[in-house]
């Protein structure tokens, strides 16, 4: 079975969580995150949480718990905190959750990201996996990162990815 059929069982809508780490930004001055929201409804998706939490290890996996406890999201896109700065801890906080790690997205997302903004690239710590029946995005707060994620990997191969996941 080739890709293209084998994507005929891809899900058409999905529910979708966003969270914002951060200890400055409010919902409403959250650019990446409220463009994710639009993306994703744009893209025919139900955006079930928009929240934000603080630069906070504790902080990051509450939240996520709470989110995939209570709103079990086909996608949870989380923006920030992926850096170098002591303060960014998102991935220390989500990794240890995944029951699976898609170790394609980061090689993928850095190659994507090299091409527009050169050797800074290396910088970005973006991951992805799946918790429960949900699949985890770690992006940079940035909204052009944010933007080249979704458009080019994340909205193309969710439905899929969400297909797989529920299986079982």
């Amino acid at each position: 079975m080739g890709h293209t059929e084998h994507k005929k069982n891809a899900l058409k809508k999905l529910s979708v969580g966003i969270m914002t780490v951060s200890s400055t930004r409010t919902l409403a001055d959250d650019e990446s995150g409220q463009w994710m929201k639009k993306q994703a409804e744009k893209e025919g998706h139900e955006v079930v949480v928009h929240r934000i939490a603080g630069d906070d290890r504790g902080l990051i996996e509450r939240a996520v718990w709470e989110i995939i406890t209570d709103r079990n999201p086909d996608i949870l896109l989380i923006t920030g905190g992926t850096g170098l700065t002591p303060s960014d801890v998102t991935i220390e906080a989500v990794r240890p959750l995944f029951t699976k790690e898609l170790t394609a997205f980061a090689t993928v997302f850095a190659l994507l990201s090299f091409e527009k903004i050169d050797s800074s690239a290396i910088m970005s710590r973006a991951t992805a996996g799946v918790i429960n029946k949900t699949t985890v995005f770690c992006l940079p707060g940035s909204l052009n990162a944010c933007k080249l994620a979704c458009k080019a990997l994340i909205f193309p191969e969710a439905g899929h990815i969400a297909a797989h996941v529920r299986m079982n």
